[in-house]
């Protein structure tokens, strides 16, 4: 069974996402978004990991999670269980850049949360992860190096539970 930890609430709360960053955002962090960042401050960044994080576009349009919406009042503890659920299956325990890929060969490893992943890499040097492309490759957070993904690496029951429901009742 999934256990997510307990989220304090009150002023300690935002100590889960640094909400307020000071200074000029790089141009890597727009890329990596505010939910991408979040994936990425769960990780020790003194550890290896790669990471495939699904761009901000990806988050709002597979998991309707929007930054203006989905960070405030209640609405935060349940983007914190989603984020850290898709970081389970799209994080790596070694670095992995997209020159270790081969073009036109396919290298397999095992999420954190044993989820299996495929990559290849395309003749630009895009990285592809279980049929879905990276928009950016190789940004390195620390020892972390992020993928930016133009979708979501989860499994097939946690998207299911992401599409509409059609049935009629």
């Amino acid at each position: 069974m999934f256990r997510l930890p307990e989220v304090p609430v009150g002023s300690r709360a935002v100590g889960l996402y640094r909400t307020a960053k000071r200074g000029r955002v790089s141009e890597n962090e727009k890329f990596i978004g505010s939910f991408g960042g979040m994936m990425i401050e769960m990780l020790p960044d003194d550890l290896a990991f790669t990471v495939f994080v699904p761009s901000q576009k990806a988050f709002e349009r597979d998991l309707r999670l929007r930054v203006n919406d989905s960070l405030v009042g209640e609405k935060m503890n349940d983007t914190y269980a989603i984020v850290s659920r898709v970081m389970g299956f799209s994080a790596v325990p070694r670095t992995l850049s997209s020159v270790m890929v081969p073009v036109g060969r396919e290298v397999s490893y095992d999420s954190i949360s044993g989820f299996p992943l495929y990559i290849t890499k395309d003749i630009d040097g895009m990285l592809v992860v279980n049929r879905i492309r990276s928009e950016r490759v190789d940004i390195m957070k620390g020892e972390i190096v992020v993928h930016v993904m133009d979708g979501v690496v989860m499994d097939a029951e946690f998207e299911q539970s992401f599409q509409p429901d059609y049935s009629e009742e």
